[in-house]
């Protein structure tokens, strides 16, 4: 979060902000309306709201199999191009891989209509924030967010300010926005990104709130602009949207039913990335390995891996995975190695099977653990991560000592953890939340303790070992220092020339540490 600047008011030449300016954006009192064209609108102090679509849960969770159209027509409206020349854009960015390529979008949208890129609060024209709404502590600090910027609108009116990503999705956030955050003056959701143009255009033009948050499912849309974020790794989406409701998860809501996007549009998307130079991509999805299910095709991840493993591009990769989608045929092709790498994310949840039934999860503990042994026979070198809920409703101290007993027998390099937190909405949300949050904090340190021993074993076995590291950059603790990953996904440390960056090298390991490993150079790789 980038702190307010103080501002010496006296010798500032910009008019004085309206005193009722307060007061013009008091929506407390108002009530939404209709027209006889059947929109909606609230109009309050001489300012509206207008309400395109707002979010809808029920219809959300009922929501049919319809077929997804593809789109490639997408195109800047022509009294919006050139509208941002000479105005700055900020986007702040919260949560998981497939927000920030969400971002990507936004950026590549505004920059196609003018705007210029700042990380300066201050001087920016256009603020976004991209949510996140996976756990309280999210929604809580872009909340917190959205009240810092509330006199930052107030010293320049002229702000436009947005909240959009998976927050946004969720009847609750609008309804409080509106209520209590009017100085909010977009609201869209994961489905409108490519009706940014309009939006900011009726956002600009109308001086009102516009919400527009569609419950339907959102349609693939090709051709959008990217402002990529540069570096050595890219991120393509292959699918959006979750099917699986695992009664804790708000995903489902947020992000709709299972899009895929055809084969030859991912595979031209990464050819081209691979021309750009690129070394590594990641394909995105919020159920990745369902990909293909639901184009009617013989055509899994399995078979899309297959394709991608003939480009000539260094490295690979995928997140996030379903066990219970995970085939046999990806195993195969997976095994093949060369660009496809060595490290399977597999969330796990829980160690105990009827934890895992009460989360929704479709699978036991025996099928996870069975699963794991065919990936670990075909690929022994794989490193394994994961996703631990401690405390969901229910949880006995037998049940999370079983989760204690998965980690150990599936010597997991490293896992994210979590204590249980209610989503609005979802049907873990009407189970009693049951485990204090003593214990659901105390069980979260001894799963983080055992992980962290876990961790350490196993990187000290890398000692004196050579691994391919593709450079990503400067240490966050030491510019001298240079960092990167290996195939498997281990952070390492090196001294090396800046011109390296970006390439692929090999380092010796001298030392593990729990969580990274550092080394010497010893030699680059041709790749």
């Amino acid at each position: 979060m980038t702190d307010k600047k103080q501002t010496d008011t006296s010798e500032q030449t910009t008019p004085a902000v309206d005193p009722a300016y307060e007061k013009y954006f008091d929506f407390s009192k108002a009530e939404v309306e209709s027209n006889e064209d059947g929109k909606q609108y609230m109009k309050i102090g001489g300012r509206s709201i207008v309400i395109n679509d707002q979010p809808d849960h029920k219809a959300g969770r009922k929501r049919t199999k319809q077929d997804a159209s593809v789109h490639y027509d997408f195109d800047i409206p022509e009294d919006m191009r050139g509208i941002g020349y000479g105005k700055k854009y900020l986007i702040r960015t919260y949560g998981c891989q497939m927000n920030y390529h969400d971002t990507e979008n936004m950026a590549g949208i505004l920059e196609e209509m003018g705007f210029a890129e700042t990380k300066d609060t201050e001087e920016a024209d256009l603020i976004f924030l991209n949510t996140c709404a996976i756990r309280e502590n999210a929604e809580n600090k872009v909340f917190g967010e959205i009240g810092h910027l509330k006199a930052l609108k107030r010293e320049k009116p002229e702000l436009m300010l947005g909240v959009c990503g998976c927050m946004s999705q969720e009847e609750n956030v609008v309804n409080r926005i509106m209520q209590k955050h009017q100085h909010i003056d977009m609201i869209f959701g994961t489905h409108n990104i490519h009706r940014l143009p309009e939006l900011l255009r009726d956002a600009i033009q109308g001086k009102e709130m516009v919400i527009e948050v569609w419950s339907k499912e959102g349609d693939v849309i090709e051709n959008m602009p990217k402002k990529r974020a540069g570096g050595t790794q890219a991120w393509v989406n292959i699918m959006y949207g979750c099917d699986k409701f695992c009664t804790y998860c708000i995903v489902p809501y947020t992000r709709g039913k299972e899009r895929s996007r055809l084969p030859e549009d991912i595979i031209a998307e990464v050819r081209d990335i691979a021309r750009q130079g690129y070394k590594e991509i990641t394909l995105l999805g919020q159920n990745v390995n369902a990909y293909g299910k639901d184009l009617g095709l013989d055509y899994g991840l399995g078979e899309l891996m297959n394709e991608l493993h003939k480009i000539d591009i260094p490295r690979i990769r995928f997140t996030t995975s379903h066990p219970r989608d995970f085939d046999d045929y990806l195993i195969e092709v997976l095994a093949q190695g060369g660009n496809l790498v060595e490290h399977i994310h597999l969330p796990v949840q829980s160690g105990n099977s009827d934890m895992l039934k009460l989360m929704g999860r479709k699978y036991t503990r025996e099928e996870y653990v069975e699963l794991a042994r065919k990936i670990k026979t075909a690929i022994p070198h794989a490193s394994f991560t994961t996703d631990i809920i401690v405390g969901f409703p229910n949880e006995t101290e037998e049940q999370f000592e079983d989760t204690m007993s998965l980690m150990r027998e599936m010597d997991y390099d490293s896992a994210f953890t979590y204590i249980y937190s209610p989503r609005e909405h979802t049907p873990a949300a009407k189970m009693e939340d049951n485990v204090p949050m003593d214990v659901k904090k105390e069980r979260l340190a001894r799963l983080n303790a055992l992980m962290g021993d876990i961790s350490n074993r196993r990187n000290k076995e890398l000692e004196g070992q050579v691994l391919e590291v593709l450079v990503e950059g400067e240490s966050r603790k030491n510019a001298d220092v240079l960092s990167g990953r290996t195939r498997t996904n281990k952070l390492v440390n090196f001294r090396a020339p800046k011109d390296v960056i970006g390439e692929v090298i090999y380092v010796q390991i001298d030392e593990a540490k729990t969580w990274s490993l550092d080394g010497h150079v010893v030699e680059f790789a041709e790749v």
